[in-house]
């Protein structure tokens, strides 16, 4: 069986080992270029012993006419030589393919790097939030309002979710070596001004369009009981109108944690003095998220996306080119300034090695 596929792979010309099929039959690489040197030169070739010389791997140098003759005989075509300028031409453009090609790769294998670290912590950290300690009324969503509930309960439990996941985002950040190369005072930096942004980008995996909560393993949270906590009703407005916007874009992992690293490396951050490497980390990522969302739009869908999507899209890929996710909706990161100084101190503790 071995031996009759090694036979088909095999010149039809002098039995060397082929590589390919090269003007319009199946050579190795020697009879491949003899032929596109000879078969074009107007000079006639003869063989001294009557064009009965053998034609094999050993003997093919010895007589260039019978070679020739046998090229011919096997199919070969001089019509498919190309021209010297033609054939430039052709390098030329597989260079340029190699040379998109370079960035394909760089980037899927930026996503993998993201992804891993996505999956290691932070893709099941809504799961955990049944150990915190939560209130009955979070387990059943369906139970009315009650303004008779105590809040010191609820708002322990927001507290403590609230430092959970930001220590998880810090793991998913040490997790990047792009981010660990960094100084240790840009990686705090970075941190303190991402991490809320990086919240909100992730929790929205969990909200639910139909009923607007926010879907955490066996937790169901409301606005209402965002706003029983302590949180003030005009941001908790713009938050559920961001992630309203943002879940109906229909993402998928990959465009989460793509927009989670572009929001990490953001250069304009408070304190951070490598800001012309880490703008250009987060170019890339800028430019990997774009590649992904038109790769994405070119694969057959079960429906027609609409134009307000598709506009949406773009929209997206504008707004993250800047570094602010948030400019496909009225959600500027200022509202949240108020949650961020609650959180220093753990960031700073996490932080260090």
């Amino acid at each position: 069986m071995g031996s009759r596929e090694d036979k088909s792979r095999s010149c039809v010309v002098c039995g060397d080992r082929a590589t390919g099929y090269n003007f319009h039959a199946l050579t190795c690489e020697g009879c491949k270029g003899f032929f596109r040197r000879t078969a074009s030169k107007s000079t006639q070739r003869t063989c001294p012993f009557a064009g009965s010389c053998e034609v094999s791997k050993a003997q093919r140098r010895r007589c260039p006419a019978c070679r020739l003759q046998k090229c011919l005989d096997v199919g070969m075509r001089k019509d498919m030589i190309l021209s010297a300028e033609d054939l430039a031409l052709r390098r030329a453009r597989q260079d340029w393919r190699r040379a998109q090609q370079a960035p394909m790769k760089e980037q899927k294998e930026l996503i993998q790097t993201l992804l891993e670290a996505h999956t290691s912590h932070m893709a099941t950290m809504f799961d955990h939030f049944v150990h915190f300690k939560p209130p009955a009324r979070l387990f059943s969503h369906h139970r009315p309002f009650s303004a008779l509930d105590p809040v010191l309960p609820l708002l322990t439990h927001f507290a403590d979710i609230d430092t959970f996941m930001i220590q998880q985002i810090i793991k998913f950040a040490k997790a990047l070596p792009f981010f660990r190369s960094l100084h240790m005072e840009n990686q705090i930096s970075l941190l303190k001004g991402a991490a809320v942004e990086i919240c909100h980008i992730v929790l929205n995996t969990t909200f639910c369009l139909q009923t607007q909560h926010f879907v955490c393993g066996p937790l169901h949270y409301r606005v209402e009981d965002a706003i029983y906590a302590g949180f003030q009703e005009e941001f908790m407005e713009l938050a559920v109108g961001f992630h309203r916007t943002l879940k109906r874009l229909q993402l998928q992992v990959p465009e989460y944690v793509l927009m989670a690293a572009i929001a990490l490396f953001s250069p304009d951050r408070p304190g951070v003095t490598q800001r012309e490497e880490i703008e250009q980390r987060q170019e890339k990522m800028a430019l990997t998220l774009d590649s992904y969302i038109k790769e994405r739009e070119q694969q057959p869908r079960p429906r027609k996306r609409c134009v307000r999507e598709t506009s949406s899209r773009q929209m997206l890929v504008i707004a993250i080119s800047f570094g602010r996710p948030w400019g496909i909706c009225s959600f500027p990161p200022t509202v949240l300034a108020p949650q961020t100084s609650s959180i220093q101190a753990v960031l700073t503790a996490v932080c260090r090695p």
